[in-house]
């Protein structure tokens, strides 16, 4: 299973780093291939009929011991042989692939050949599936020999091996068709090290295991098998993680049609599986925020291959049971139906573990392996997940593209910098992870785009003031990865500034990694549908420049009486360190929420204050540094969001025909008469702003309709 790191991660808004979105990472096809297309799949034909699958976990995979040796290894780790029985429940449940984690370690020789009783019980757990005609998923699976502290330089230990086991199981199921599917690796990691499951750069591991991958593909393609050149082949990146760093990572071998990315997600993590309640582990409600993360994770997925026509499928993925059965349903909903909508079939992981109070995280069980029955506190997880996938109005691949984007050509652009300037994370110390530091001003940036040329890892646009202040980084919302150019809307920049965009006077290029800048130039505003994720949060960046140690930070927050909030209070130390907070707005509709500075090192001159669950109804934050006796300075606050009042167009606090104007002045004129409140706004009942708003606001003036019932419901009839 993959196990996100267990330190907090950066909360991050649309508005302070755009989701990349890769859009050249294309496969062609094989010139020379000579199947018979009329009886052999597309490869995304055979993901989209895996539809969904199920994981046989902790049986074929199991660590024998003194007790458990040879074919007994598979009962090793409590659960119960497979049985014909058992994938007869599956299929009948609705499941249409079977994942058979597999560990052949323990069942070598000295000459690396695998025991024939344990192929031969591989070979027959294998066929349960085969004989139901489903998709069955063989890999290598919990290999220590391979998940090393030495991954890095233990190729030449591993290749060998890797070779030999891939070698003996390709010969023994030569013959299986396309239902039989290979995955090379599992989660292949470093062990023990600072980023054995996450990392904010690339990890050099990565080449190993691309290069294991690519020999693994060679030696399919090159087998004497009749379904050598058209045997779906699933290749994992670092840790078979989500993790935009390590998909981006993924090195797949060229013109071979039938490879697919393997990744596993329990996401969001804070949900799914973290116990930890002081890292944000929260599991009784499927908030916003967690729907709105776990699309920004599918996204990235879709955005980065299936939108480059190359499949995925997520090998495992699950949500622990924390006795919180109705958030697990909606948490399945969302994932299914995203997943669903992108053509990417998922594989839930089943551990047959329903409750476990040493490790509560771990409790994936659905399926009852002795009765065949499934488990009351899952099966309902499980239903939702088969409504999803049998509901024809949510049709398979239906969003797997991404609408068209037409950029302005580098060419007719404004150059803001020539190169080429390699810049190298590593040498961030002599300020060598970016380019130079040159001047520019909103003036010159206002309803553009940015794009910057380069070769290597993908690079932020930072943005700082005179004195390279309130440093402030853009991620792509878009790469050509063909081209080799990223691109970074404009209009996302005010909101991650978070100040007066009069303020902004340098812009450079940072590093991830490596990198080397050909050229940055400015475009003009790029034309056709440009698909941004949701925002996760709201961001109010707080000086500390001036701010005494000894004081503390006061953060006043308004919304509705009554509504609950959860957040942290962020910095950038070594890591990204957070400080969480959570509170009920009380009934003047606001909410005070305190720091002490002196947590706080001196070097510390920015931080973040973000609002996670229920940040879309925050109409204000202000801080202020309060000492032992008085407020050391006046509140600061964030840019103003009037109340939401529906119905009040123009913010000043009422609904009368003041607002009916407004409207009809927006409707006819917007770019001169743009709406003060446009939140409030659409109250009649339909989507978007037009007259018929205008006319309700008429109506409550004339006592025909009662403020207090705006916005009207769908489907309202005025009463005219």
């Amino acid at each position: 299973m993959f196990n996100e790191k267990s330190t907090v991660k950066r909360i991050v808004s649309i508005s302070a780093a755009a989701v990349c979105m890769l859009s050249a990472l294309k496969v062609a096809p094989i010139a020379d291939f000579e199947a018979d297309a009329a009886k052999t799949m597309s490869a995304f034909e055979i993901t989209e009929n895996m539809t969904i699958g199920w994981n046989l976990g902790n049986t074929l995979d199991a660590i024998g011991d003194e007790k458990h040796t040879g074919v007994n290894t598979e009962t090793a780790w409590g659960c119960p042989k497979a049985t014909q029985e058992l994938f007869d429940a599956i299929k009948a449940k609705g499941f249409n692939t079977v994942r058979v984690p597999t560990t052949w370690f323990q069942h070598l020789d000295e000459n690396n050949n695998i025991d024939p009783a344990w192929m031969a019980r591989v070979k027959e757990v294998v066929d349960y599936g085969i004989k139901n005609d489903m998709y069955i998923i063989l890999n290598v699976h919990h290999e220590n020999w391979i998940n090393r502290n030495d991954l890095l330089t233990a190729y030449d230990e591993i290749n060998p091996k890797l070779m030999k086991i891939w070698t003996q199981i390709n010969e023994e199921f030569k013959d299986y068709d396309q239902h039989l599917i290979f995955e090379c690796l599992n989660e292949p990691r470093a062990v023990d090290k600072p980023y054995e499951w996450w990392s904010a750069s690339p990890v050099q591991e990565s080449d190993v295991i691309n290069k294991l991958e690519h020999n693994f593909v060679d030696l399919i393609r090159n087998s004497d098998s009749p379904y050598a050149k058209t045997r779906l082949l699933m290749l994992p990146g670092y840790c078979a993680s989500h993790e935009l760093v390590f998909i981006e990572a993924i090195d797949l071998p060229k013109n071979d049609p039938y490879l697919a990315v393997s990744i596993h997600a329990y996401s969001p993590y804070n949900f799914t599986m973290n116990t930890d309640a002081s890292q944000g582990a929260q599991h009784d409600t499927f908030t916003d925020k967690y729907r709105t993360e776990l699309n920004g994770i599918l996204t990235n997925i879709r955005n980065t291959f299936i939108d480059n026509n190359v499949p995925v499928v997520i090998g495992e993925m699950g949500a622990s049971n924390f006795g919180n059965t109705e958030a697990r349903c909606e948490w399945a909903n969302t994932y299914i139906t995203t997943a669903k909508k992108y053509g990417i079939p998922c594989v839930l992981w089943d551990n047959n573990t329903v409750t476990n109070t040493k490790d509560p995280g771990e409790c994936h069980g659905y399926i009852n392996r002795e009765t065949y029955q499934w488990y009351s506190e899952s099966e309902k997880v499980v239903d939702t997940m088969m409504s999803v996938i049998n509901d024809d109005s949510i049709a398979w691949g239906s969003e797997g593209h991404l609408p068209e984007v037409t950029h302005q050509t580098l060419s007719d652009g404004t150059v803001f910098l020539e190169g080429p300037v390699e810049i190298d994370d590593a040498k961030s110390e002599t300020f060598e992870n970016t380019t130079p530091g040159k001047d520019i001003t909103w003036a010159e940036l206002e309803n553009k785009e940015v794009a910057i040329k380069f070769t290597g890892a993908t690079p932020f646009l930072s943005f700082s003031n005179e004195g390279y202040g309130n440093w402030t980084e853009l991620s792509p919302y878009e790469v050509d990865k063909e081209n080799g150019i990223a691109y970074y809307l404009m209009s996302q920049l005010p909101d991650a500034w978070g100040k007066d965009t009069a303020e902004i006077a340098h812009m450079q290029s940072r590093t991830p990694s490596q990198t080397t800048i050909q050229s940055i130039t400015i475009l003009a505003e790029p034309t056709g549908e440009i698909q941004l994720p949701e925002e996760t949060s709201k961001i109010v960046k707080i000086d500390l420049s001036e701010a005494d140690r000894a004081d503390t930070l006061e953060v006043i927050v308004s919304a509705p009486a009554g509504t609950e909030l959860t957040g942290g209070l962020g910095y950038m130390l070594d890591e990204w360190t957070q400080k969480l907070w959570d509170g009920t707005i009380g009934a003047d509709g606001t909410l005070k929420v305190e720091f002490s500075l002196s947590d706080i090192p001196e070097s510390v001159t920015q931080a973040e204050f973000q609002v996670w669950g229920n940040f879309d109804k925050v109409t204000d934050v202000k801080y202020s540094f309060v000492g032992a006796q008085q407020p050391t300075t006046e509140p600061t606050t964030s840019d103003p969001m009037p109340a939401v009042t529906p119905g009040d167009a123009t913010g000043d606090g009422k609904v009368n025909l003041n607002d009916a104007v407004a409207i009809l002045q927006y409707v006819a004129l917007a770019n001169k008469y743009p709406l003060p409140c446009p939140q409030n706004a659409d109250i009649d009942g339909t989507a978007g702003i037009n007259g018929m708003d205008a006319l309700v606001i008429q109506m409550v003036d004339a006592k025909l309709i009662k403020q207090e019932q705006l916005p009207l419901p769908a489907g309202y009839v005025l009463p005219l």
